[in-house]
């Protein structure tokens, strides 16, 4: 077997000169039930952590409100001080309790909770810190501009997005440079394919959430005889059809064990062909029409 390593997936430079690996690793699964509390094993938890820069994983994305706390913590306990890895988080959700999310873009609030994941992190600038979601009773001007002030003063790199419009965009680019935008984005979930579409005409790295989806397409004919052909599961294929959509394409499948991470990572090495890209595309366009 040859070596896993995310080195396979290509490399993408956010903002132009950050430069990762584009498969990366989502923190979000690190939590208990709900996305609430502490791992139901803290220590394969660690372990999965350590585990990223064996395999030349050098992108993770997490959020201050996985846990809530939760996820930024076991990140610093694990691998701090970071080697060559670049952490990006998130704010701009609250967690009233398991499962429940609510956002708030108050300018205060952000400006908070960027310097308490400053804190919990251990760093003294985030190299990529993104929106969670714009606050539909707050100001957009009011929330892009204290984002715009935390990067001009230092406490953040890069500036990313996440579940918005092109118009949304737009809007925010004219505030500041927009260097990634994370949408729910699959195989067979193409509801962002037109922010894909803008996000690579203006070189921003697009991050899918939910990367693994393959919904009806896992007991199709077509993903069986492909994984067959490759040797590889239904969920790899599906990371290897993200990677070959777009060279903006960053995913970040997560998981808390190590056992997964690997089999996750070994994505990279899968190729697809043109023609099977084509077969699982048009499938999951089908799938995607049918689901709406």
């Amino acid at each position: 077997m040859s070596k896993i390593s995310a080195d396979l997936s290509g490399r993408f430079a956010i903002g132009g000169d950050l430069s990762v690996r584009r498969l990366g690793y989502g923190a979000m699964q690190l939590t208990g039930e709900g996305r609430w509390g502490e791992p139901p094993d803290p220590a394969e938890a660690i372990r999965t952590l350590k585990r990223l820069p064996e395999i030349d994983v050098d992108f993770i994305d997490t959020a201050d409100s996985y846990g809530p706390e939760v996820s930024e913590r076991l990140i610093r306990e694990a691998l701090h001080p970071y080697k060559n890895i670049v952490i990006a988080t998130k704010a701009g959700l609250v967690r009233p309790g398991p499962s429940t999310w609510v956002p708030v873009g108050r300018p205060e609030y952000l400006r908070q909770q960027v310097k308490l994941s400053l804190r919990r992190l251990g760093v003294e600038r985030i190299d990529l810190w993104q929106l969670h979601r714009i606050d539909p009773k707050v100001p957009q001007a009011e929330q892009f501009g204290v984002v715009r002030d935390m990067q001009k003063e230092g406490l953040i790199r890069h500036v990313g997005l996440s579940q918005v419009s092109v118009a949304e965009i737009k809007a925010a680019q004219a505030v500041f440079k927009v260097a990634t935008v994370q949408n729910l984005y699959n195989l067979v979930d193409r509801s962002s394919e037109d922010v894909l579409d803008y996000c690579e005409a203006q070189g921003i790295g697009f991050i899918p959430w939910f990367p693994l989806a393959s919904g009806s397409l896992a007991k199709s004919s077509a993903l069986e005889r492909i994984s067959k052909q490759s040797g590889a599961s239904p969920s790899q294929i599906a990371l290897a059809w993200l990677l070959k959509r777009s060279p903006v394409m960053l995913p970040i499948p997560g998981t808390s064990k190590v056992k997964h991470l690997d089999e996750n990572v070994a994505a990279a090495g899968v190729s697809l062909s043109d023609k099977d890209f084509a077969e699982l595309d048009a499938l999951g366009r089908k799938a995607a029409n049918e689901n709406v």
